[in-house]
């Protein structure tokens, strides 16, 4: 192992946003509840069985696109609804357009609270820049550039692949590698020589199936059996826990 706690070979590292770089994991979980709960209210009435924010998130949501996130979801409950167009409003009741409801939740919630790194994972980055590893953000958000400029981090990396990237080039997004390969492909490297640090466990399958070099879970829920059981070959809890590794 390096002093980055990465075996021979690795060439690049390739991280996620939310929850891996910045403390905005939460907020997503926080967006889906709030939408979800709205319109289950709405259709089941006051007996409705609520979203919950960390098991139905980390289980059908999190680190998908956000209209997949809505199908997964929808039918862990059997409900179907019309697909609808990208550009549906956020009062139609289409797949669409709850995850549009979704993310203007979502942008109000950062809008209000701002943007925080995790400043272990920033101190990691860092250190990958200055041992002259090549470094992406691989994200399925599309407000993926404009939270990096509010955390104050977009400089630190080279490549960005995130929703809108991926939409533009009919990349399937995380639990499939597709994007993860885009990026490595973007920084000119195979995928055995980058490691994937993500936090979601569709993103661990991701990275498996990438057959990338390394597959790290950061753990920020207490689901590090779950992470490994889904494709991590390392589980921590946050990245700096990396930078003391010996030579």
């Amino acid at each position: 192992m390096t002093s980055l706690g990465l075996p021979p070979g690795i060439r690049a590292c390739l991280f996620d946003l939310d929850g891996v770089l910045t403390r905005t994991a939460t907020v997503h979980a926080a967006a889906w509840k709030e939408m979800f709960d709205a319109f289950l209210r709405s259709r089941d009435g006051a007996g409705f069985r609520p979203f919950d924010a960390v098991d139905d998130y980390d289980a059908y949501v999190d680190g998908m696109p956000r209209a997949d996130g809505v199908r997964s979801f929808l039918a862990s409950r059997g409900i179907s609804l019309p697909e609808g167009r990208p550009d549906d409003p956020p009062e139609a009741d289409t797949v669409h357009g709850l995850g549009t409801r979704k993310n203007a939740i979502v942008l109000e919630k950062i809008k209000e609270l701002g943007v925080q790194p995790y400043e272990g994972s920033v101190r990691y980055a860092r250190a990958a820049r200055d041992a002259g590893l090549r470094r992406a953000v691989v994200s399925s958000s599309a407000n993926c550039r404009d939270v990096l400029v509010a955390a104050g981090i977009e400089d630190l990396f080279e490549v960005r692949i995130d929703g809108v990237v991926a939409a533009e080039r009919s990349l399937p997004g995380k639990p499939h590698p597709d994007t993860f390969l885009a990026a490595a492909h973007d920084l000119g490297v195979e995928p055995r020589q980058a490691a994937v640090y993500e936090d979601a466990l569709a993103g661990m399958e991701a990275g498996r199936a990438g057959a990338f070099g390394l597959v790290v879970g950061v753990d920020r829920v207490g689901q590090a059996e779950a992470l490994r059981a889904h494709g991590a070959d390392l589980v921590v809890g946050d990245l700096d826990e990396l930078l003391g590794d010996a030579p």
